[in-house]
């Protein structure tokens, strides 16, 4: 190794992955989860491989195996993002709200959590919901004269909105529930 850390090897990894043939990243990855099975940040790596090649359930466990092993900063905000999205690809709408409910209070100021939180409640049968939170997310963080204008009008928008939802209509549990 000659005097580089695991997240120098980490770093050199991803500086060459290519996303369009993830594969080779999985490949030089696994030894090192070989070698370290339960280093948090190396259990989040291979989750996001796996997850970044289109294998969700392989991903989840390493994300949760991550999760579990104690990620903290940043790395933990990218684990509650992913993890979460990937229970929405599967179709765990409640779960994923869950999971995206527990990233915000940790990292209430992450504009992206609140970006796919929205796009899950969308997928779980909510549209009115994400569309609101959406409108939230301009009105926090966009600032421009003609936003700065509207933001009363805006956040009243997303309030009526969101009070459309049906009075708090229960999320589906996923994409099959119902189907017989």
């Amino acid at each position: 190794m000659s005097g580089r850390t695991l997240n120098d090897e980490l770093d050199q990894i991803f500086a060459v992955r290519d996303r369009n043939n993830v594969q080779p990243t999985i490949d030089a990855l696994l030894p090192l989860y070989a070698s370290r099975p339960g280093n948090a940040r190396v259990l989040f790596e291979v989750g996001g491989a796996y997850d970044t090649a289109g294998q969700e359930e392989t991903a989840q466990g390493f994300y949760e195996h991550a999760l579990a092993a104690g990620l903290e900063d940043d790395l933990l905000r990218r684990c509650y993002l992913q993890y979460g999205s990937t229970l929405r690809n599967m179709g765990e709408y409640r779960k994923s709200c869950e999971v995206f409910t527990t990233a915000r209070k940790t990292f209430p100021a992450s504009q992206a959590l609140r970006v796919f939180e929205a796009i899950t409640l969308h997928a779980a049968g909510q549209p009115n919901q994400a569309i609101a939170s959406l409108l939230d997310l301009m009105v926090d963080f966009v600032h421009t004269p003609d936003m700065d204008r509207y933001r009363p009008a805006i956040s009243g928008n997303a309030a009526f909105i969101r009070s459309l939802e049906g009075n708090g209509a229960p999320l589906q549990l996923s994409r099959t529930e119902g189907a017989a």
